[in-house]
């Protein structure tokens, strides 16, 4: 009886979408700083006035819905406009990785079809060789940062500022007709063959920036450090999310320790995200380099959970880690490592041991489960059955562009399969025990890097720790562990294997250790692809 003559109107039904987030913190609060960069301000009424003339200027330019904006840009105030002008439009935001190599930008540019192109300076040299690759160019747009000024070419004949000027401040922007339009389009690390296109779409961009909330605790106008490069899933959809809470983002052109602790004692950041690298940015960092701050400042950490020292050296810095886990595939972290405060009564041994949980599902995430992926049953919640983790909601990606076998693949089974191993715990909890390809096969014995990683990386010497499989005549494979030492700290092969010995079953153990330089993503990410080579070739 209750579906009887209640229909689904414009008054009781909106498509979701974060573009209206901008809307309301602007009229609400038009005199707060949204956005601080160098010695620039400004507040959310130019910020929303901004990102419509961007929408205006582009739909001049011929931009409509469905059409992709590509951009190539640092974390600066164009990068934040960008993601309010360009789907404003019912265009797609293609935020590209300043880090690859042109073939790899080429390749996104022509894959994605990006029409139109605004690039920073200091990236020209890549984005130069990336346009000379393709038959069809996008029109170029380049932005001169004022408070950072950079040498590179400039690529179009457009200077970003003159190209504002040129769009409607006033310009009348239209809600998505449907909220699974798509909003983004972000690719994949692509460790082998071409990246995937991942495509997100307003509704999932909208409840992400609640699930921020919640996760991060933002609430009375926090004040974020882009520690993340927006990049890399539109920032984790925290572009977005700041202005559900009319918060102040405060740009960071690059990840320097004194530039971070300058901003948070100047500006009173609050909340910061990002790879273990920047905690370890962060702890490593020199006197001269620290300032003193009052306020706690929560770091939201991806990637594997820091060892129980870093924790104790961020607690005693001021800052409040929270682990949280996720993919591309799902706008950036989905899962998060709850704290119950019962918890700190525990031993050492038993804190670090829930730390080091991934946790359970974001808010918006309807369901996170570790299935057996041949029979797609659940596996035992005993924390010690490996399964894969599998997610399922509205913060999962449409698919993959242009790839509809990928995307069958990754949705098999009714769930979002996403590659990693993991065990469920009685009380609900997952933690993370390897990618499918990285579990190291020893003699028959399957073997965690992640578990022996996480006991090298309790060394004091060390700083970063990654475990690769190296072909073993006799075992098939065993463990190779690749260390990189903290500055100033020397240490022998053997007191890593003598440490490792008090810590891990023999058949674990790592066989070969290499001290060198990890090789690092822009995201901090480890490589591992490229240590897998190397161990082949030891």
């Amino acid at each position: 009886m209750f579906n009887s003559g209640l229909a689904r109107v414009p008054a009781n039904h909106q498509p979701l979408t974060p573009l209206s987030f901008l809307e309301r913190a602007a009229s609400t609060f038009p005199d707060r700083t949204a956005i601080i960069h160098g010695k620039q301000r400004i507040r959310y009424a130019d910020f929303y006035a901004r990102s419509r003339r961007l929408a205006s200027a582009l739909e001049k330019k011929g931009i409509r819905k469905g059409d992709t904006v590509a951009v190539m840009l640092a974390n600066t105030p164009p990068m934040l406009e960008a993601h309010y002008g360009v789907p404003m439009l019912g265009a797609v935001l293609n935020a590209l990785n300043t880090r690859l190599d042109a073939a790899a930008i080429a390749f996104m540019l022509e894959h994605g079809g990006a029409k139109i192109l605004i690039t920073d300076r200091e990236f020209s040299p890549t984005i130069a060789a990336a346009l000379a690759l393709l038959k069809k160019k996008p029109l170029v747009i380049d932005y001169d940062d004022r408070q950072f000024p950079q040498n590179g070419k400039r690529l179009g004949k457009i200077d970003y500022e003159k190209f504002l000027k040129s769009g409607d401040p006033s310009f009348a922007w239209k809600m998505p007709a449907d909220e699974w339009d798509a909003i983004a389009l972000n690719y994949t690390s692509g460790t082998t063959g071409n990246p995937k296109g991942v495509v997100y779409h307003h509704r999932g961009a909208a409840l992400m920036c609640y699930g921020n909330a919640l996760a991060g605790t933002m609430v009375e106008h926090p004040v974020l450090l882009w520690t993340l490069p927006m990049f890399h899933c539109n920032g984790w959809c925290m572009p977005w999310s700041l202005s559900a809470v009319a918060g102040t983002h405060v740009c960071l052109r690059w990840v320097r320790a004194g530039a971070i602790f300058d901003a948070l004692a100047e500006h009173g950041v609050t909340h910061l995200c990002g790879a273990p690298i920047v905690m370890s940015t962060l702890v490593n960092a020199t006197d001269a380099e620290r300032k003193s701050f009052p306020q706690k400042v929560r770091f939201m950490a991806a990637a594997a959970p820091p060892p129980e020292s870093v924790l104790a050296a961020m607690a005693e810095a001021g800052f409040e880690v929270v682990h949280v886990y996720g993919l591309t595939e799902v706008y950036g972290p989905a899962v998060v490592n709850e704290w119950h405060e019962e918890w700190d009564a525990l031993d050492a041994g038993a804190r670090a041991a829930r730390k080091a949980r991934q946790g359970v599902r974001y808010a918006p995430l309807e369901e996170l489960t570790v299935l057996n992926p041949k029979t797609m049953k659940p596996v035992l919640a005993d924390g010690k059955t490996i399964g894969e983790v599998m997610m399922r909601g509205n913060i999962v990606m449409r698919g993959y562009l242009k790839n509809p076998k990928a995307t069958r693949d990754a949705f098999a089974g009714g769930w979002f399969h996403t590659g990693d191993l993991g065990v469920m715990y009685p009380d609900g909890y997952i933690q993370l025990k390897d990618r499918s390809k990285d579990i190291i096969i020893s003699g028959g014995e399957n073997i965690s890097s992640i578990e022996v990683e996480n006991v090298i990386a309790k060394h004091p010497a060390v700083m970063f720790v990654a475990v690769v499989a190296r072909p073993d005549a006799k075992w098939g494979e065993h463990p190779c562990a690749f260390v990189e030492l903290r500055p100033g700290k020397a240490v022998s092969q053997s007191d890593i294997l003598a440490f490792a010995r008090e810590r891990l079953a023999k058949f674990k153990m790592p066989r070969t250790i290499v001290f060198s330089e990890l090789p690092k993503t822009s995201t901090g990410k480890i490589q591992k692809f490229v240590l897998r080579e190397m161990a082949k070739n030891l």
